[in-house]
């Protein structure tokens, strides 16, 4: 039971996530120290989850490591 609802739980938020990025589809100028560059909204906000996801991944796996 538990698993179904982390699942959908889990579902919900991607479906979101997806609907979310496809409404941001223009280009955008992004910056970094000296570099520039332009890239579309929508690959942004993905990497930028994904991102998201692997520190999340990374630092729970680092606290149960510790333990």
């Amino acid at each position: 039971m538990k698993q179904n609802i982390k699942m959908y739980a889990g579902l919900g938020l991607l479906i979101l996530v997806v609907l979310f990025t496809l409404q941001n589809t223009e280009t955008v100028p992004i910056s970094f120290l000296f570099w520039e560059f332009h890239i579309s909204r929508a690959l942004m906000i993905f990497m930028v989850f994904v991102v998201g996801v692997l520190v999340g991944l990374f630092s729970s796996s680092h606290y149960l490591r510790r333990d």
